[in-house]
């Protein structure tokens, strides 16, 4: 049966922490935890999401609720109370309701004094992994038996009923994302008519109902690329070259927004190596499989700006088009050559120099799941048997939810953000002397949760910004300040500074609140309002030439 481990490192030694993994939340199965009646439990709560998939498509944490009442041998002792139609809703009918609902929550606090929880939905987060670990050759590895069968329940669940995949559990089908778990369900062995419910084959019929692969957007047709299934020639040029253009320069990718940046960063390295996988069996079958004439008959170059209209969200411009053809007509041809290849070199080594510092800085969690397994994909090209990529690995727990729909990839953890909204909420309630323990070790985790230090070194030249005394969104370690976590975080410890210290513990040091209040300030843009990860860079005129697909 799955469980869920709490602030647990493990014995790998390329994994390390900056408070001991506080925060951290790992699942992993244990063929011998559990009883005959826990695990009947576990597959219940699995059927009954099965058969209400098109009803409620999110799952609820079932396997994380179920794990820590039984672990806690919670029994609910409050009685329930419930106020009819016209009935009046008096002061003790409240309170009761609050205390039940109060201590129900508390019963499900980790040890360290967090609310584990799931942070996903999209369906195009879990597929580029597997992707990357087949590519690597770590898929047994990282997934073995039981993993599998978990991320193909996931897919299974959530196939809308036209045989698509949509961008998130509740959305209409899109080529990105159908094309993403077709190919997700093949690398992990089903057949191309398999997989239940005819998965693959009613997959497989979607995508060529609506204008084969060759419509899915940009980051799909890069992932394609490399899998050997899609030609760079077919995707929109992302030169590694404007990693070393003066930072003042607008186009800049300093002046990017921080996830749009972490992207380009290694998705710009893959393009300037032009890296693609080794062709297998698999990759050949999906080369026929995916694609509404023959492979080796496609015109990559015309297909570049295609985009089935399910995912067009927002149309390409003719400026940015024109733009992008462009580059491609008058750089990349001279790029790829000598001398100017010499460019290219440098362009591709000073971009992993920002691969490795992004990567150090955040303990190799990353920003978020897209940036990680990009980012670990790039370590592995530039050494397959480096440490870098044997980091990555280390932290890929980090991002595995499972729940009774199967295993998911997190976007990444909010275990700050849902624990400083809990706090807030327990304490709103005036029970301290009832939920004192819960307090307490609420207010620890903050403690241990706060960031103490700036990135390393020369940070400002690295494009990042000030985090000292910031809270991230999910555990200290990833090291990315977020302001409205920080603020969150903050309100929380100066609540729980007025309250008895022997019931909420020691309040938090005061020069500690005072760095968090300089980060949220240094995060205000021009006009009052505050970013949420770092300062506005650039102009608003820059979104004509950069939004994409």
């Amino acid at each position: 049966m799955w469980r869920l481990k709490v602030a647990d490192g493990g014995n790998d030694p390329y994994i390390y922490s900056t408070n001991n993994f506080v925060g951290r939340q790992i699942w992993e199965f244990d063929p011998d935890y559990g009883t005959p009646e826990e695990r009947a439990g576990v597959e219940a709560a699995r059927e009954n999401f099965w058969k209400n998939r098109y009803q409620v498509k999110p799952s609820s944490d079932l396997l994380c609720r179920m794990q820590f009442l039984r672990e806690k041998n919670f029994k609910q002792t409050i009685p329930q109370v419930k106020v009819g139609d016209g009935e009046e809703i008096t002061y003790e009918t409240t309170t009761t309701a609050v205390r039940r609902a109060a201590h129900f929550f508390s019963a499900l606090q980790a040890s360290d004094g967090h609310w584990p929880a799931e942070n996903s939905g999209p369906l195009f987060l879990l597929p580029p992994l597997v992707m990357c670990l087949y590519i690597t050759g770590h898929l047994d590895t990282v997934f073995p038996g039981e993993y599998r069968k978990e991320i193909l329940r996931f897919i299974f669940c959530h196939q809308n009923e036209d045989g698509g995949w949509g961008f998130h559990v509740e959305g209409h089908s899109t080529m990105y994302c159908t094309v993403y778990n077709y190919i997700c369900m093949r690398i992990l062995g089903v057949g191309p008519d398999g997989g239940q419910g005819n998965a693959c084959s009613r997959g497989r019929k979607w995508i060529l109902d609506h204008g084969g692969a060759t419509s899915i957007p940009t980051w799909g047709k890069a992932w394609l690329s490399v899998l050997g299934l899609y030609e760079w020639a077919g995707c929109n040029s992302m030169p590694p070259e404007f990693w070393i253009l003066p930072s003042f320069l607008p186009i800049h990718p300093a002046k990017l927004w921080c996830y749009t940046r972490m992207v380009y960063m290694p998705l710009s390295y893959l393009y300037g190596k032009r890296f693609v996988g080794p062709i297998t069996p698999l990759v050949l079958e999906l080369r026929e499989e995916l694609f509404l004439q023959p492979y080796n008959e496609i015109n990559w170059k015309k297909v570049r700006h295609h985009c089935a209209q399910e995912d067009l969200y927002y149309p390409h411009s003719l400026i940015q088009d024109l733009m992008r053809d462009g580059v491609d007509l008058s750089t990349e041809p001279f790029l790829t050559r000598w001398p100017f290849n010499k460019l290219r070199e440098k362009a591709l080594e000073t971009t992993m120099k920002h691969i490795h510092y992004e990567d150090r800085n955040s303990g190799y969690i990353t920003l978020a799941c897209v940036e990680k397994v990009l980012c670990m994909l790039a370590c592995w090209v530039e050494d397959p048997y480096g440490d870098s990529f044997k980091k990555h690995l280390a932290r890929l727990p980090d991002y595995i939810w499972i729940a009774e729909d199967g295993i998911k990839m997190q976007a990444v953890g909010s275990q700050l953000w849902d624990s400083s909204l809990a706090i807030q909420a327990l304490t709103a309630c005036k029970l301290t002397d009832e939920i004192g323990p819960t307090l307490m070790k609420g207010h620890d985790f903050l403690k241990k949760s706060q960031v103490r230090d700036n990135p390393s070194g020369d940070f400002r030249s690295m494009y990042r910004h000030i985090s000292k005394g910031s809270w991230t969104f999910s555990v200290r370690d990833q090291h990315w300040q977020v302001s409205d976590c920080t603020a969150e975080g903050f309100k929380c410890c100066l609540l729980l500074s007025v309250m008895p210290p022997e019931i909420v513990g020691e309040k938090i040091e005061p020069e500690w609140l005072y760095d968090s209040v300089n980060v949220m300030l240094s995060l205000q843009s021009k006009n009052g309002g505050l970013s949420a990860w770092e300062p506005a860079g650039t102009s608003k005129w820059l979104e004509v030439f950069t939004s994409t697909y």
